[in-house]
């Protein structure tokens, strides 16, 4: 990993700069009392193991001449002198002050640990958010071209199970630089007061264990971003499966889509399973390397004890049970450290993953000296409009004029580029080349938001949200009074149905409007359109879902209301534009005819033709 990567998940951290110094204090009292819950077993072992007669040893009461290093000798001495001063008057006394001690700094071990734990989960769960909400909040302006290249489902996934992994890697952060580092330093600087000869003899061996746990680490960074992916494409198929199940259920399509699921759920199983494996290897490796170093200290250690029997030098045997206890000890910040480089390798791809999305260009950009539009005055002008989607043209030179007040309707086959140029309007996307107009001004120099309150939209798929019936109309409007929520109902035949549902306008509709019938859907769409009273209304197939009823009353409330409005309508059953001002007729991303309904039909062209296969005559 990275430091550019540390820094990263570094900066996500220290957001939140008193959590996380709360979490490092805790965390150093944690490493401390650690540290002196061994430290007090040393006086026990001084009780059971004297290396000489305590009761007849004259005591020499130590002092402190200064110096830093000499402060932590002169403790030592005064903590050995207080000890043994008890022990002479009463060892059972001694004994049981020792077992307090013991209790009391393990005690206080454990309350630092668990504050720095409070401390920590409030700030991963912070860290979280917030990478979450940048993610979404991305995802709500990106182009809807973005939307056509990837699925939600792996967006879906960097969101939760990429967001997961820097969740772990925060921590990690924490760890790796504020917390095993100072324990391994304490805990070093005590062995070499201890004895630096064996100090220097046990770091030889502990390198190899680095090398090793580096090797697994490069190994699990590459399977932890296999196994994301899968996640992302696992994710997608059940988005799709689940969206798509009228359809899967009616083609008996289930054991096709199950074998599809089965596959992608099998692949992500040994990817994930083999990233655990590879970082479950650290700990068992660690300690079994642990265990070998060890053994070699305990066997020069025990070669150093059997020289100090013999010539009075070296190190004593409670020095050197004490020295065992600490190195133990300084094991578990090395395998914390390794095990925090491991979680740290492992989010990489992750943190790459979100970064993707994060770093992507918005591509529908403000200018920077965007103008407001508070109303629409006069026309809308395409002058020679092209544009590609992946370098494959869709509409080629489209020019024409919407004048305010005027029905304009597109029509043609599918793929003829009808909703393409409803969709440049609002800047769903970006043209190529030409320009689009609204009162002289191109819409690439409007305030964005702007530009999209004076445009009512109503698609041929009715999009509805798990909400009630009247948030869904007023849907982006909050303040809106009931009274107008009602009034764009009746308008768009919706009241009806709307005071049977069970409670009424306060009825939540489930997710997708999936309690509500096709028609009905799409009668809700059309009020919420009417009820923002936009200045130019585009009807892409509005009145498509409608039964023949609901289709009549709904087309005459239309009517009613494009009589004083700028609409542009996209069309497939022609017998609902041929009282449009113009009719547009494309083909391929061209315009091939134009003209009223009347002056079309005497071509006797392609919409004379369009118009014979529905059954429409003159």
């Amino acid at each position: 990993m990275t430091m550019k990567d540390i820094l990263e998940i570094y900066r996500y951290t220290f957001r939140y700069k008193l959590t996380a110094v709360l979490v490092i204090f805790y965390n150093l009292l944690f490493v401390i009392f650690n540290l002196v819950s061994l430290i007090l077993f040393i006086p026990f072992l001084q009780l059971i193991f004297p290396e000489e007669p305590v009761a007849s040893k004259v005591l020499t009461e130590p002092h402190y001449n200064g110096g830093f290093v000499a402060f932590f000798e002169y403790l030592g001495k005064w903590y050995n002198y207080f000890m043994e001063s008890m022990v002479q008057d009463s060892p059972e006394k001694a004994l049981l002050f020792v077992c307090i001690s013991v209790f009391l700094a393990f005690f206080l071990k454990n309350v630092f640990r668990y504050g720095a734990i409070w401390y920590q989960s409030e700030l991963r769960m912070a860290v979280v958010r917030d990478i979450r909400e940048k993610i979404f909040t991305k995802a709500m302006r990106l182009p809807l071209a973005f939307y056509t290249d990837e699925r939600k489902g792996d967006l879906m996934s960097r969101m939760q199970s990429d967001v997961g992994e820097i969740e772990i890697a925060v921590i990690a952060v924490l760890e790796l630089f504020f917390r095993e580092p100072i324990a391994i330093l304490i805990n070093v600087a005590l062995l070499v007061y201890w004895s630096p000869q064996l100090t220097i003899f046990s770091f030889i061996l502990l390198p190899v264990s680095a090398f090793v746990i580096s090797r697994i680490g490069k190994s699990l960074k590459r399977t932890a971003g296999e196994g994301q992916s899968a996640m992302g494409d696992l994710f997608s198929t059940i988005e799709e499966s689940l969206g798509g199940i009228r359809i899967i259920k009616a083609f008996n399509a289930v054991p096709f889509i199950l074998k599809t699921f089965r596959a992608n759920n099998l692949r992500h199983q040994k990817l994930i399973t083999k990233a655990f494996r590879k970082r479950d290897l650290s700990p068992p490796l660690n300690e079994t390397l642990g265990v070998l170093v060890m053994i070699c200290i305990v066997w020069y250690g025990g070669s150093m004890i059997l020289d100090a029997q013999g010539s009075g030098t070296g190190l004593s045997g409670r020095e050197f049970l004490g020295f065992v206890i600490v190195f133990s000890q300084l094991l578990r910040p090395i395998q914390g450290i390794s095990t925090s480089i491991g979680n740290l390798n492992k989010s990489q791809a992750s943190q790459r993953r979100i970064n993707e999305i994060l770093n992507m260009d918005e591509r529908i950009h403000e200018a920077e000296d965007a103008l407001p539009i508070t109303r629409f005055d006069e026309k809308v002008v395409y002058k020679n409009v092209s544009f590609s989607y992946r370098d494959e043209p869709v509409l080629r030179d489209i020019s024409f004029t919407l004048h305010k007040g005027q029905k304009l309707a597109l029509v043609g086959e599918s793929g003829s580029g009808k909703s393409t140029i409803a969709d440049l309007l609002p800047r769903f996307y970006n043209i190529d080349s030409g320009e689009i107009s609204i009162d002289g001004v191109p819409v690439e120099k409007l305030k964005i938001d702007d530009l999209r309150n004076q445009i009512g939209i109503v698609n041929q798929e009715s999009i509805l949200f798990n909400e009630t019936v009247a948030n869904n109309i007023a849907f982006g409007l909050p303040h809106v009074s009931r009274d107008k929520i009602v009034e764009a109902a009746k308008i768009a035949n919706a009241h009806k149905f709307i005071e049977e549902l069970e409670n009424g306008y306060d009825t939540n509709i489930g997710e997708r409007g999936n309690k509500l019938s096709g028609g009905q859907k799409q009668r809700i769409s059309i009020a919420r359109a009417i009820l923002r009273n936009p200045s130019i209304l585009i009807l892409d197939e509005a009145t498509s879902a409608l039964d023949t009823e609901s289709e009549r009353l709904v087309q005459d409330a239309l009517e009613k209301l494009m009589a004083d409005r700028t609409t542009l309508v996209i069309a497939h059953r022609l017998s609902t534009v041929q009282n449009a001002d113009e009719i547009i007729v494309l083909s391929k991303g061209e315009v091939k005819e134009r003209g009223n309904h009347r002056e079309l039909m005497e071509l006797k062209g392609l919409y004379f033709n369009l118009c014979s296969l529905q059954g429409i005559h003159y």
